[in-house]
Formats: C-alpha cells, sequence, structure tokens
C-alpha cells in the first residue's frame, strides 16, 4: 500500500530480496516525481541499507514501513520495523562482507538516528533537499540556493547564501 499526501510518501513491505529493489524503485520515482533528482542515488543507497538490515535482523516479523518526508530543505528517510531492538554502528574487519551498512548511512547522510517507537524502532537519515526549478536558481558557496521571489512570484536578485535548515543531530 502506497499513500503519498505532499511530500510524504509511505510504503508498506516485507524486507525480503526481491521487495528491496521494488522499493528502491519506487523511491527513485518519487524523488523524481518531487523534482528532487540530485537524492536518488544516495537515498535508494540508505534505503537500500536499512531493509537489508531490517530483512537479516529484525524478529519476529520483516514488515516494515518505509518513509519519504520532505520539510523544508530537507528529506527524511526512515524504516518503521517491529523488532525493539537498536542498532549500532560497528567496525567491521577488512575481511568481512557485512557490518558496514549504519557506517554507511553515516557516510553519506547529513544526520541519521535511531529511535524506539511503539514495540519496534524507527532508524532514519537525512539528506539536504533543495528543491528550487533550475530557472529559478544559482549556485552560491557551492549550494544550489532559490532566488529570492518578489511579490508576483518571480526571480529576483541574487541569493545570498546558504538557506536555513532543520538539522537533526549526527549519531555515531
Amino acid at each position: 500500500m502506497i499513500r503519498q499526501p505532499s511530500r510524504h510518501c509511505t510504503v508498506e513491505l516485507q524486507a525480503v530480496p526481491a521487495r528491496i529493489g521494488h522499493v528502491r524503485r519506487i523511491v527513485s520515482a518519487q524523488l523524481r516525481y518531487w523534482h528532487l533528482d540530485a537524492l536518488i542515488d544516495p537515498a535508494a543507497l540508505g534505503v537500500t541499507e536499512l531493509l537489508a538490515n531490517v530483512h537479516r535482523h529484525a524478529r519476529p516479523s520483516k514488515q516494515c514501513t518505509v518513509e519519504l518526508r520532505v520539510l523544508l530543505d530537507q528529506l527524511t528517510v526512515s524504516v518503521h520495523d517491529e523488532d525493539p531492538r537498536l542498532p549500532r554502528i560497528r567496525v567491521a574487519e577488512s575481511w568481512e562482507t557485512c557490518g558496514r551498512g549504519l557506517a554507511l548511512i553515516a557516510a553519506l547522510s547529513e544526520s541519521w538516528g535511531t529511535r524506539p517507537d511503539g514495540g519496534g524502532k524507527v532508524v532514519w537519515f537525512t539528506l539536504p533537499a533543495l528543491t528550487a526549478a533550475p530557472e529559478e536558481a544559482r549556485t552560491v558557496r557551492g549550494h544550489l540556493e532559490p532566488l529570492p521571489l518578489n511579490g508576483a512570484g518571480t526571480a529576483t536578485g541574487t541569493a545570498t547564501g546558504p538557506r536555513p535548515r532543520i538539522r537533526g543531530t549526527k549519531v555515531g
């Protein structure tokens, strides 16, 4: 089941390998629809890691919900599952083939974290979501910034610098 009022989308699924690829395509399509194409790769990679963790570790059920939410200049991607055990970053040895998922989430995201939720937990990460249309934006200090709008709703002048962002705390 998919719900998507405005800038919010949830997908409920069983975290099994066949479904993970399907959710990556849903995330990609949703971000494309919201004109957040630059976030497709990091968001899809992050959601893949979180769903792989649910598949490997969640007990008693692999049932989970993926949520995408854009608020101001931030995309939050979260996965809720029914296992109350909170994950933690661990240091994987160079020869190990797994165990780097949360470290990858920490590296690709602006912030990330976990929290208990009901009888389970939520693991989330954020990415900066700059949503200006290309014709209304310009690069300032390495960031894509929208130009200020006049009373008629058209771009005027130049952008003055980075816009404020709501930020979470970096866990790690």
